[in-house]
């Protein structure tokens, strides 16, 4: 099994726990400690949002050293963002000192040290800046709205400050375009109702977080933001769609006795598939060679 699947698994348990209100701390530890002793990539952590459910745990237990190790968990994956993560864009370098890694984690302290000044002068804090002294008026209604969309529900503990993501989620979204005309407006709206989907959470948490940067959110297609559920919908329907034109095209009978009811025309192909239980007629499903119609009936 690889470390995936293996994440996934350990995730599903977690969620059963958290689900029931179990008190079995010892059950949540033994396997908070196998993700602690697994290899974990950044893809990993993304596909699988381990991270969403760990923090789940963490706030629903109340045991300390499950919320202890749920929280170093956390805090050691968080190593893994990349540099240009946001919502460490402007306090990152507020240390002189550590590696890239500890600079990226530490999310709180702000010394207001010359060191810390001059690093201001690098792209990302620059870029911060930019944002932050804009005077465009749909820039920054643009903002309020992806910052309300980050504010819809409870915002989670360790996350990033939401005024400051949606400042980079829409220089972004500005830079790609370089204009606030029709194509810049529907990609922040795309934004805003995705973030604010009841029914996709975790989008919402990853964005606050850090797992899905500023910039990765700001160009992400509606596929790449949909929720798990919606994207094995898509995928069965897709798979559906795919399956009943081979079956009609490569498996099919070419008929002139049906008429399509959109052009008119008969020339069809069909076929016959058991699709019920053994006393039930067949569905016949018809594909018109015309315009690619199709339908079916029993």
């Amino acid at each position: 099994m690889g470390a995936e699947d293996e994440i996934i698994k350990i995730g599903k348990k977690l969620e059963k726990l958290i689900s029931s209100n179990t008190a079995d701390h010892s059950s949540a530890l033994d396997l908070l400690k196998a993700l602690r002793d697994t290899k974990m990539t950044l893809e990993v952590l993304q596909k699988t949002r381990i991270g969403m459910t760990v923090n789940n745990l963490r706030k629903a237990s109340s045991n300390d050293e499950v919320v202890s190790l749920a929280k170093t968990l956390i805090k050691h994956w968080k190593r893994l963002l990349p540099a240009d993560s946001p919502g460490g864009i402007s306090r990152s370098n507020s240390r002189s000192s550590g590696d890239a890694s500890s600079q990226r984690m530490d999310e709180t302290s702000n010394d207001g040290t010359e060191e810390s000044k001059g690093d201001s002068s690098k792209d990302g804090q620059s870029g911060q800046t930019r944002t932050q002294n804009t005077t465009d008026a749909v820039r920054i209604k643009c903002r309020e709205l992806l910052s309300n969309a980050l504010k819809a529900s409870e915002i989670p503990d360790g996350a990033h400050n939401p005024d400051e993501l949606a400042a980079s989620i829409e220089d972004a979204i500005f830079e790609e375009f370089g204009n606030t005309e029709m194509k810049y407006k529907n990609r922040v709206r795309s934004r805003v109702a995705n973030l604010k989907d009841a029914r996709n959470p975790q989008l919402r948490q990853n964005v606050l977080i850090g797992l899905i940067s500023a910039q990765k959110i700001a160009s992400m297609s509606a596929e790449e933001m949909a929720s798990k559920e919606m994207k094995q919908l898509r995928e069965k329907l897709t798979k559906e769609a795919i399956d009943d034109h081979q079956m009609a095209k490569t498996g099919g009978t070419t008929t002139d006795l049906f008429k399509c009811g959109k052009c008119r025309k008969n020339n069809c192909t069909y076929n016959q598939v058991q699709t019920r239980s053994a006393d039930e007629p067949m569905t016949t499903f018809v594909f018109c060679n015309e315009c690619g119609n199709r339908w079916k009936f029993c």
